[in-house]
């Protein structure tokens, strides 16, 4: 099932998504403890996709491609304010030099959750998303404030849409930028999968309804220029396309 955030007029809902149809089934309430349709339906084509979430916050899992294997669970954050949507543009922020794209697959929290046992953790997922972990590189470093050089506003763009009913196992992720592919990787690539990231991240604080986990980059993130488009595409969620600007 595809669930996604959509704007109809002035109004801000959440819709089942039938791609072969071209239509969006408008939702009466929330999709977390229940599929509620209202009946109407949309073209597709004549609604705006906002990001799938509204999360309370944002955690990143820091290292988890690779080689190196660290002895715990490397992670940050990235505020709600962060967080826009498919077609929603980037801001570069003034000064910052070398602000890079990460292409990621996005974990979205199903119901509230506290300390779960890893091999049940895949119960408290809601399904998964793409996800770009923008990040002001120069900002982060030689400190590692990473917090900091994920926070800006327009820093987590999520979409098009949630994919409730898939295995993040083994899914082909691609990111682009002005159509020249920078990132091929695959999520079996990673060091800790969903059930321990779920379980480490709860360990540490309480997860809600709409939280999202982003789960790591593959090799390839580089750096960011205004005027390009970067696209992360996974195999069967579907692809998040954003243009880069600068703030004002």
């Amino acid at each position: 099932m595809l669930i996604a955030r959509v704007a109809v007029g002035d109004d801000r809902t959440y819709a089942r998504v039938d791609t072969d149809a071209g239509l969006i089934h408008l939702l009466s309430s929330s999709p977390y403890d229940e599929i509620r349709p209202t009946g109407e339906t949309r073209p597709l084509a004549e609604v705006r996709l906002l990001a799938p979430v509204e999360p309370s916050k944002v955690l990143v899992a820091g290292r988890n491609y690779g080689d190196i294997v660290t002895p715990d669970l490397v992670v940050f954050m990235k505020p709600s304010t962060s967080v826009v949507g498919p077609a929603s543009v980037v801001l570069l922020p003034a000064g910052a030099k070398e602000v890079r794209y990460e292409g990621e697959l996005a974990v979205v929290i199903g119901r509230r959750c506290k300390d779960v046992p890893e091999d049940t953790a895949g119960q408290a997922v809601f399904g998964y998303t793409c996800a770009n972990d923008v990040t002001a590189w120069d900002v982060g470093e030689p400190k590692g404030h990473w917090t900091k050089a994920k926070s800006f506003d327009t820093f987590c763009p999520l979409g098009p849409w949630i994919r409730t009913d898939i295995d993040p196992a083994d899914l082909v992720l691609r990111t682009t930028v002005n159509g020249t592919l920078r990132q091929d990787g695959s999520t079996k690539e990673m060091i800790r999968n969903v059930r321990a990231l779920v379980s480490r991240c709860s360990s540490l604080m309480t997860l809600l309804p709409g939280d999202v986990i982003l789960t790591g980059t593959p090799a390839g993130a580089g750096v960011l220029r205004p005027g390009d488009e970067v696209v992360v595409e996974i195999d069967g969620i579907g692809s998040l396309a954003n243009p880069i600007g600068v703030a004002e």
